[in-house]
């Protein structure tokens, strides 16, 4: 590959199902390497969501991305506010305004979303989830010290992170690793008790940790 550029397509970036949501995500600027932005793409079929539910200040782990999304391939539709923007092929919306609620549904089958974003006047940093969501891959593949490993990529920008010490936790307990695990659901419960107790309710990667001692205090 040449050091000036590189080049892929959106069908060849492999697609990923995410636990927990209809779409499939494709990891743009994982393949391609990018540093100066975020974007990826989200692959979704007819009634299903296509861009999850979400602003950008509380999921981007920043002070807030700005967002612009293009319509690739099929049909959405965009709510933003409360407000239904259809989004055939071709279209583009920006949305400058991080806390602005924002849900995509996908109209016909193959829907295709790209995603562009980045904090206005700020370096960019890889959110917190993008790690986690690529971890998705190798766990579907049953390497589930890979995931902990893709997981551990963000270790040195989100340490403290809980829901990074959380996914750490569950891939963790999949592989076998049980006391490492452990340590790892107590980082992410001392970061933020409250929602990782909600996390934790039902969550079926956690079952060969409960009764360990140490085990977090979690409401029932």
């Amino acid at each position: 590959m040449s050091p000036r550029f590189r080049t892929t397509s959106v069908d060849a970036i492999e697609e990923i199902p995410v636990a927990g949501e209809d779409f499939r995500w494709k990891p743009v600027r994982r393949t391609l390497g990018i540093q100066a932005f975020g974007t990826n793409a989200y692959v979704a079929d007819a009634g299903q969501t296509v861009v999850e539910e979400h602003d950008e200040v509380s999921s981007s782990g920043t002070g807030g991305h700005e967002e612009l999304y293009v319509v690739l391939r099929g049909h959405a539709r965009f709510t933003i506010d409360g407000e239904d923007v259809d989004a055939p092929q071709g279209t583009l919306i920006f949305l400058p305004e991080p806390e602005a609620k924002r849900v995509a549904t996908a109209l016909e089958d193959g829907t295709t979303v790209l995603a562009v974003g980045g904090e206005a006047g700020a370096a960019y940093a890889v959110s917190p989830w993008e790690f986690y969501f690529a971890a998705q891959g190798p766990a579907a593949r049953g390497d589930f010290a890979g995931a902990v490993e893709t997981v551990r990529e963000a270790l040195p920008e989100h340490e403290g992170n809980p829901s990074i010490h959380y996914s750490l936790a569950c891939f963790l307990a999949r592989d076998g690793r049980l006391d490492d695990a452990l340590a790892e659901l107590r980082r992410a419960y001392d970061a933020d008790p409250e929602r990782v107790a909600k996390w934790a309710a039902d969550d079926e990667d956690l079952t060969p940790l409960r009764g360990m001692e140490g085990y977090p205090p979690f409401a029932s």
